[in-house]
């Protein structure tokens, strides 16, 4: 039997863009389903992203870095003299309203890794390292070495993973393949012409009898102004730096001054001490 299964990832809270992949997908001959984390933030989709993902069968879904930030500060587990954690608990504070106690706890529960066999291959699953979901261990230019890192607890032939939101095929140094099928929601070149291109991406893995017939990248357009104008309706916090995202692919999520400057100047640490910073517990 052949499979052909969508690889979704890094939709960050880009509605907009989800919608152009989910239509775009339904011209498409898929199996299956795997979600790879990131959905929310900092984009304004909240409830939106998940009526949408619940349109479609998603047989095998991981955690986020960015899932692990949001429960974070759920849990008040974030250090008020950082202005990262401030902007991530910001934005945090504006999902937090709009999800369920059962939805919340179903992101609780989310692995950091999955493993799926299909004709004979097997394939290890992860947004990033398969225990660690964060960092900057697999950049697009990382030697093959570091690669072997996403089959340390699996002896897979496949394996896949988000969070750098660059498309990418490349082997580990045994040869394994490894796929990365980009960004949805803010996708990301290093080359600065390669950057104008901002259409949302995600991936089709296809596997026949013989093996990996066809790992397919695909991007597809989405309505820039359309985005923007939700974030404006939706009173996003940080709307500036999401503007920014998504018009030159660059994100000042690690930019500690300008971040100090803006939540000094909009109050953002003052609301988020007191939502969050009082001990507030989901």
């Amino acid at each position: 039997m052949k499979h052909r299964i969508a690889l979704l990832s890094d939709i960050h809270g880009n509605r907009t863009a989800l919608e152009a992949v989910l239509e775009d997908l339904k011209n498409q001959e898929i199996t299956g389903y795997w979600l790879l984390g990131d959905i929310f933030m900092p984009g304004p989709g909240t409830r939106d992203l998940i009526a949408l993902l619940d349109t479609i069968p998603i047989s095998l879904q991981v955690r986020g870095n960015w899932e692990d930030c949001f429960l974070e500060s759920l849990d008040n587990r974030f250090d008020p003299n950082n202005p990262t954690d401030i902007y991530l608990a910001k934005l945090s504070q504006y999902l937090h309203p709009h999800l369920s106690d059962r939805e919340i706890a179903t992101l609780r529960e989310l692995p950091l890794q999955e493993t799926r066999t299909i004709n004979g291959l097997t394939i290890s699953v992860s947004h990033h390292l398969p225990q660690k979901n964060y960092g900057r261990e697999l950049v697009y230019d990382a030697p093959a070495e570091r690669l072997d890192d996403l089959f340390i607890d699996s002896s897979a032939d496949i394996a896949i993973y988000g969070h750098i939101h660059v498309q990418t095929q490349r082997y580990a140094s045994k040869g394994q393949l490894v796929i990365n099928p980009g960004s949805i929601g803010q996708p990301y070149y290093p080359w600065d012409k390669l950057r104008k291109d901002l259409r949302a991406q995600y991936a089709i893995l296809e596997i026949d009898e013989q093996g990996v017939s066809q790992v397919l990248f695909k991007k597809v357009s989405f309505d820039l102004d359309l985005e923007l104008e939700r974030a404006r309706e939706a009173h996003l916090p940080y709307l500036d730096l999401y503007t920014e995202i998504m018009k030159d692919g660059i994100a000042h999520t690690h930019d500690k001054p300008l971040l100090t400057q803006i939540n000094q100047d909009r109050g953002y640490y003052q609301d988020v001490m007191q939502y969050f910073g009082e001990g507030r517990k989901n």
